[in-house]
This record gives C-alpha cells, structure tokens and sequence, in this order.
C-alpha cells in the first residue's frame, strides 16, 4: 500500500493524498453514500476521476454523467462540477490534478449542502 502524505475528513467522506508534487497532485476520494461535493470549480487545475468503486453522477457543466468502477471523466480548468454518490456503498475514486497550483484555497464553491459555500 502507498504511503498517504495526508488526511482530511469532511462532512461528505474523506480524502487521502497520495502525492503532491510541482506538476500534479494524487487524491484518494470517497464520498458516502447518499453524500455529495459542493458545486465549484478550479482557476488553476484540471481535475482527472478515475472510479474504483461503487456508484458516482459527476454534474460537468450542464451534463450530467454517470460513472461506475473502471469509467472515467475529466474536469477541464474552469469547469462548475460537483460528484455524488447515489449508491448504498461508498464512492471510491482517484482524483489526478493537474496545472499550476493545487492548494485547496482554489476552490470556488457555488452551492454547498453543508453551508460552506
């Protein structure tokens, strides 16, 4: 198993970060069920979701796609998303950032179900 460099338990579920590098930084994500990401978006990085497990509908803009274990989407720079997990298990993804700055003061919420928009 990878060595986690960090934890960080929200409201939704809870994020572990793989790598952080210059060039990219590596999040295990996962939301429970019935549980949702606040809408926002990123000035600074695009975001790749790989799905390991359960159930997830990704809204991109105004699309709105649903993903299962081994599918995938991408987030360009820019792009209002949000995921939520549908399911009765948890949503497990990986989350590949890339771009110019990763911190999570780049995010923009526009819409939070735990009042931190």
């Amino acid at each position: 198993m990878s060595a986690v460099l960090e934890e960080d338990h929200r409201p939704w579920g809870y994020y572990q970060v793989y790598a952080d590098e210059v060039d990219h930084k590596v999040k295990r994500i996962v939301v429970y069920p019935g549980k949702r990401l606040s809408l926002q978006r990123h000035q600074r990085r695009a975001e790749h979701w790989y799905i390991l497990s359960g159930e997830a509908v990704v809204t991109r803009d105004d699309e709105e796609i649903r993903l299962k274990a081994e599918q995938s989407v991408d987030i360009p720079r820019g792009a209002v998303h949000r995921v939520a997990n549908p399911g009765m298990r948890d949503l497990a993804f990986i989350e590949v950032q890339t771009g110019e700055y990763f911190g999570e003061d780049d995010i923009e919420r526009l819409e939070d179900d735990f009042g931190r928009a």
